[in-house]
C-alpha cells in the first residue's frame, strides 16, 4: 500500500537530493521535510479514519496550488539566478525543510484517499502497526531517492537541468493533483 501510493515521491524526492549535491544540511534537509509531510499526511488520515477530517472532500483538490505556487517560486529563482549558474549561487533553493514538507503533504491526497478507509477498519493495534512500516517505508524512499540521485547519468542531468527540472516537477505534480480532484472543473 505504501509503494504504491508513493511512486510519485520517488521522483520528486529524486528531484530533491539531485539539488542537495551531495551537501550533508541539504540531504538532512530533505529528508526531514519528506519526513513531517508524511506524518502530516498519516495524522490527516487518521482524524478521517476516526470521523474528524480536516478538509471537506471538496478542498482537498486544491491542495494542488501548494506545489504549483512552489514550482513557481523554483522557477522564478532559477531565472533570476541563470546569470550566476557558474558560481552556483542558489544550490539550496528548493530543498528547505518546509519546502519539502508542503510537497509531500500537498501530494498525499491519493495517501489520504487509500489510507482513511484502511485506518478506519483497521483497528488501533493494526493503525500503529501501518505507521511503523509506513515510517520505514519513508526511510526505504529517501535512500532510493537519494541512490538515483546520485548515479553519474542522473547526478549529470540533475546537476545541468535540476534547476529547471525542479519547478516543472512541481507544476506538474500540482497540476495533477488539481486535474485528478477536478477542481475548478478540470
Amino acid at each position: 500500500m505504501f509503494a504504491v501510493t508513493n511512486v510519485d515521491d520517488m521522483v520528486m524526492l529524486t528531484v530533491f537530493f539531485g539539488r542537495a549535491e551531495g551537501r550533508r544540511s541539504a540531504v538532512l534537509r530533505v529528508v526531514v521535510g519528506q519526513y513531517l509531510g508524511f506524518i502530516a499526511i498519516v495524522v490527516v488520515s487518521m482524524l478521517g479514519a476516526l470521523g474528524a477530517t480536516l478538509l471537506p472532500d471538496s478542498v482537498a483538490p486544491y491542495l494542488g496550488l501548494l506545489p504549483i505556487a512552489l514550482g513557481v517560486r523554483a522557477g522564478w529563482l532559477a531565472w533570476g539566478s541563470r546569470h550566476d549558474r557558474a558560481e552556483d549561487v542558489d544550490r539550496d533553493d528548493g530543498v528547505g525543510v518546509l519546502h519539502v514538507a508542503l510537497v509531500t503533504f500537498a501530494n498525499g491526497g491519493d495517501n489520504i484517499g487509500v489510507y482513511v478507509p484502511v485506518f478506519a477498519v483497521a483497528g488501533v493495534g493494526s493503525m500503529i502497526g501501518y505507521v511503523a512500516v509506513f515510517l520505514v517505508g519513508v526511510a526505504v524512499w529517501c535512500v532510493a531517492g537519494r541512490y538515483l540521485a546520485s548515479r553519474p547519468a542522473i547526478a549529470t542531468v540533475l546537476s545541468r537541468w535540476g534547476h529547471i527540472i525542479l519547478p516543472v516537477v512541481l507544476i506538474g505534480i500540482g497540476l495533477r493533483i488539481l486535474a485528478e480532484g477536478k477542481a475548478f472543473g478540470l
